[in-house]
């Protein structure tokens, strides 16, 4: 953060006494706020924004994370980092081209380069992180990055492994920074809609529901390639094992496409956490079981038997939970989230909307974002003394307003964890090919040490994720 003398508290204090209460605004005291307010600080003064860094700089981070920041003026990207040079180089002229643009300054030049992202995190200047890098990386990132003092928006899933995901909510417990989970469906209004209508009893006792999930293909041996020599390959790889570069098992060296490593079991589970975090997610929403997870679990899958994509074929898992009510999760089911009663059903999706341009998925043109079995439960109003759920207009623009007043966010680091755990739990069963009989509380599967064996991977000792016992809240 810059020395400079100012005849106000600078930025990280400003964010910071909001909250401890030591500053306070009628904005901030009455109801959500929007981020720091033009008329506290005036609209272009440096204490009214916030300085991010991006960390991966690939597809979700070009198309969707950057994007959903620097379309608020309150919020400036100022630096990106890469372990591909090409790619941290080319995001930089990216985000140039906007703020040459939003700023009306030709040439503008604001945003540095990194390709290791603790460089990044030493940077005082920034304030908070988008880590849009793949999945393996997503929580030993998020951990450093708290215990630097820095704010996370992270994607999801949350973690590779349970028990990197309970490292990482823990450190952001101990921390205090403000995470939020890049479970967007959170902040669209049908899914928000379709979890009122289910906590307020409109399709009677909950008793199943369904979860539909888009598929991968399997693919073939592919050779081993020379590295490029603009990718930090070492580092990418991260904590998993050493393999042999090979261009579909990360991604691609032109353009930005889906990249093969979404396919690959070393570096995430397949669509089971990829599209599962988001679905299992709103499902946990409405069922009211955010913070906890099922009791029992168990299904079946086929793997592929040869070729560098190895995560799971077809499936189907299912899962009870304490409540009594049983979840069905497959990619054979239509891609959404079906809530069926005692009274009817609630069925709701992204509709034809999509994330990236190369989504997994087909737009449905024909689909409906929300249906139901008596098209009357879609004009229910939920009432003043009912459940009202929390409402995000933006699931980015949510995370800015919570980092400038310190409330939690829509999709907050252990409600992702827990998410996550969930959709690696159904990942379990597939790979044991049994049920399993899990203990929410103490996050282990009882009296199953096989199981128990699939909670963590072995990490590299270079890139092993673990907290900092001497951090302090900041």
């Amino acid at each position: 953060m810059s020395t400079e003398k100012k005849s106000v508290v600078s930025r990280r204090r400003f964010l910071d006494l909001t909250a401890k209460g030591t500053l306070a605004s009628s904005a901030i005291l009455g109801g959500f706020p929007t981020i720091v307010p033009a008329s506290v600080f005036g609209k272009n003064a440096p204490s009214n924004r916030i300085n991010i860094g991006a960390i991966g700089t690939g597809r979700i981070s070009r198309g969707h994370d950057m994007p959903g920041v620097w379309q608020y003026d309150n919020a400036l990207i100022m630096a990106v980092c890469d372990v591909d040079s090409k790619r941290a180089e080319e995001a930089k002229q990216l985000v140039n081209g906007v703020y040459a643009k939003k700023t009306g300054k030709e040439g503008y030049d604001g945003v540095r380069v990194y390709t290791d992202y603790r460089e990044l995190l030493n940077n005082k200047d920034i304030d908070a992180v988008l880590v849009s890098t793949p999945d393996h990386w997503h929580a030993p990132i998020v951990v450093h990055a708290v215990e630097a003092g820095k704010d996370v928006y992270m994607q999801k899933p949350a973690s590779l492994t349970i028990a990197e995901g309970r490292l990482m909510a823990d450190a952001v417990k101990r921390t205090g920074r403000i995470v939020q989970v890049g479970s967007q469906q959170r902040s669209s209004r049908q899914f928000r809609y379709a979890a009122e209508l289910v906590r307020n009893g409109r399709i009677g006792q909950l008793k199943t529901v369904y979860v539909g999930l888009p598929g991968d293909p399997s693919g073939e041996e592919e050779p081993e390639m020379p590295i490029p020599k603009n990718l930090n390959y070492d580092m990418w790889l991260g904590t998993t094992p050493e393999v042999y570069y090979t261009e579909k098992r990360v991604h691609p060296q032109v353009g930005y496409d889906r990249p093969g490593w979404l396919r690959c079991e070393q570096f995430g589970a397949g669509m089971i956490t990829g599209w599962g975090s988001h679905h299992i997610d709103c499902a946990h929403w409405a069922m009211n079981t955010e913070l906890t997870g099922p009791v029992e679990i168990w299904g079946k899958a086929d793997f592929p038997k040869k070729g560098l994509w190895d995560v799971h074929g077809i499936f189907r898992t299912e899962a009870l939970y304490e409540n009594g009510v049983r979840m069905v999760v497959s990619n054979e089911l239509p891609n959404g989230i079906k809530f069926e009663g005692t009274d009817g059903w609630i069925f709701v999706s992204r509709g034809d909307a999509s994330v990236t341009a190369s989504d997994p998925v087909a737009k449905q043109q024909a689909a409906k974002a929300l249906d139901a079995s008596d098209p009357k439960l879609l004009t229910s109003e939920i009432g003043p003394n009912e459940v009202h759920l929390t409402v995000s207009k933006e699931h980015h623009g949510n995370w800015l307003e919570s980092v400038a007043s310190r409330r939690e966010p829509i999709a907050p680091a252990e409600i992702g964890h827990r998410s996550c755990s969930a959709c690696l739990l159904h990942h379990a069963a597939m790979k044991l090919n049994r049920k399993l009989y899990w203990d929410p509380k103490k996050e282990q599967f009882k009296n199953d040490a096989e199981a128990n064996a699939l909670l963590s991977r072995p990490q590299r000792k270079a890139y092993a994720v673990r907290p900092v016992a001497s951090a302090k809240s900041r």
